[in-house]
């Protein structure tokens, strides 16, 4: 009978994502968004106070969607890494750095404010990431929407784009490492990173090194066996990368920066792209199956003060990065704009405050930094979108 009502509860989400899915593509709009909605209203804090049937009710229903939640965070990453050019960030990395470096800026407002009202360093660490971050998923979509992929503005922001995903990869292998290592003593901490970053070292020497394993592995006439070497390879990576309270987001990208550089991109992403869809929407719907809308009320002061600040702050380290390129004021404001939005990366963040352990196990970090972020996800990728696609 459990594994009944599992498979129902599965059944309920996957139907819900598919629908979701449908009004989103032909209003063409983010589904990211609804697909948190979706997950509040059927999870635990929503439908389960006022029925014994919501999702997440099942152990075993439960733990499949939080297994799907860590596919999507590695198949978002590993797309990522796909299609990530190493040979453009080496052409043009004096003028990406400059980008980013300016970009840089607005980690300063989510570690002031999450200093201020909670007066502590993780915490203040951890917003400060959620706010700096734009999402590359819903610009790259709004800017092909729009068609302005081949525009100036279009290049400035990607540029931007290419720094901070490199910069985040660094961020979540630092805050990974604290969260799920469990330790806060200096020395333990500093032998966790390193065994980190070793092992990130490691990868990128290998993929250096042999990047002719990656060809040989996936060269195969069979689409399905295709597949499951390329899954088998990005799942045990990034299992082996779990084990060494790494994030399997980082692994899974730098397999994706391995595999693009490869002669079978194009393959990978025609027959990945569906699992990547699937579990990503798993991933946003477990994140909002796993907050609790109560806490919004309790931190609306400072997602207003937050969402007022980093708009404006982000708007203009953009606008004047892009002046200082020589772009005219009208293709400024579009990168001031673009660069506003935020989402995955954001809540990838949140995800891994929720799984927290040891001293950092505490509810500010466990349940309001997720319920701040996926409040400012929700803001965010809205006015975002919405700005930018009315920006003249």
């Amino acid at each position: 009978m459990i594994g009944e009502v599992a498979l129902l509860e599965l059944g309920v989400v996957i139907i819900t994502l598919a629908i979701i899915a449908d009004i989103t593509d032909r209003f063409n709009e983010s589904d990211i968004p609804l697909f948190i909605i979706i997950g509040i209203i059927l999870g635990p804090y929503v439908l389960g106070r006022h029925s014994d049937f919501y999702i997440g009710n099942t152990p075993s229903a439960y733990m499949f969607i939080k297994l799907g939640g860590e596919f999507g965070v590695m198949f978002l990453l590993f797309f990522m890494g796909l299609s990530f050019n190493i040979q453009k960030l080496l052409k043009h990395r004096d003028r990406i750095s400059l980008i980013g470096t300016i970009d840089l800026l607005n980690f300063a407002p989510g570690i002031l404010i999450g200093y201020f009202f909670f007066q502590d360093i993780m915490v203040a660490f951890l917003m400060g990431g959620i706010v700096y971050i734009s999402s590359s998923a819903l610009i790259s979509k709004t800017l092909l929407d729009l068609g302005w992929e081949s525009t100036p503005e279009a290049e400035q922001m990607l540029e931007g784009l290419v720094f901070e995903d490199l910069f985040i990869v660094v961020f979540l292998t630092i805050s990974s490492t604290l969260l799920l290592g469990g330790d806060v003593a200096i020395h333990n901490i500093a032998v966790n990173i390193g065994l980190a970053m070793l092992f990130i070292i490691s990868l990128v020497l290998f993929l250096y090194y042999k990047p002719e394993f990656f060809d040989k592995f996936l060269d195969t006439s069979s689409d399905e066996i295709f597949v499951l070497r390329a899954i088998g390879l990005i799942a045990l990576i990034s299992g082996i990368a779990i084990v060494l309270g790494i994030s399997e987001a980082i692994a899974a990208f730098f397999v994706g920066v391995a595999f693009g550089a490869t002669e079978h991109m194009a393959k990978l992403q025609r027959l990945l792209y569906p699992f990547r869809y699937l579990f990503g929407g798993i991933f946003f719907f477990y994140i909002g199956m796993k907050t609790n809308p109560l806490i919004f009320w309790g931190i609306s002061t400072i997602l207003l003060i937050t969402v007022a600040s980093t708009t404006i702050y982000k708007f203009f380290t953009a606008y004047y990065g892009a002046k200082f390129f020589k772009l005219d004021d009208i293709t400024s404001t579009r990168v001031g704009v673009g660069m506003i939005t935020r989402g995955e990366f954001s809540l990838i963040i949140a995800a891994l405050a929720s799984e927290a352990v040891g001293p950092y196990a505490i509810p500010v970090i466990t349940e309001t930094i997720p319920a701040f972020a996926v409040s400012y996800v929700l803001v965010m990728s809205v006015l975002g979108s919405i700005l930018l696609r009315r920006v003249k």
